[in-house]
């Protein structure tokens, strides 16, 4: 083979190695952005919903509403308002936020009110529930802002 098709073989090689690089490189780029955009107000048309598993239990006044939003995973932006029951998460259909995701346990963690707080515990789960880089061995109380990480998906307290 001549000298000159070898060459540019090998830059033709190069520039298609490199295309892919970048491409990759902005894939991942996109996604990261893509998480740390703001989860949508809930509001009317918008994305909140009460916890099926609250009956008849009444809302507190609104300026002392919580709401447990998802931030990442299958059910980014929901929103879910905390009206004093435990929250249940998991894979399982009687949980209060079902999570469809190969990390996360049957009964994998639950949101309950104590002494005028919020605690989250895991139940057991085999791949664990995190508390911003923490994992959660017993209950814990959940700040605002601090991401719960179980699986795939994760949540924040808000006011």
């Amino acid at each position: 083979m001549p000298e000159i098709v070898q060459t540019v073989a090998r830059f033709g090689f190069l520039v298609l190695l490199w295309l892919f690089v970048f491409a990759a490189a902005r894939t991942v780029t996109r996604d990261l952005m893509a998480q740390r955009r703001p989860a949508p107000a809930g509001g009317p048309g918008g994305p909140s919903q009460a916890p099926p598993t609250a009956p008849g239990g009444g809302q507190r006044p609104a300026q002392a509403a919580k709401w447990l939003v998802v931030t990442s995973g299958e059910l980014a932006g929901r929103q879910f308002v905390l009206t004093g029951q435990p929250i249940s998460i998991g894979r399982a259909p009687d949980s209060t936020i079902v999570i469809r995701d190969d990390f996360a346990s049957n009964r994998h963690a639950r949101v309950v009110p104590a002494e005028g707080q919020w605690v989250v515990e895991d139940l057991g789960s085999t791949n664990g529930t995190y508390l911003g880089r923490a994992r959660v061995s017993r209950p814990t109380p959940v700040p605002l802002g601090v991401p719960i990480r179980i699986g795939r998906s994760s949540f924040e307290l808000r006011a």
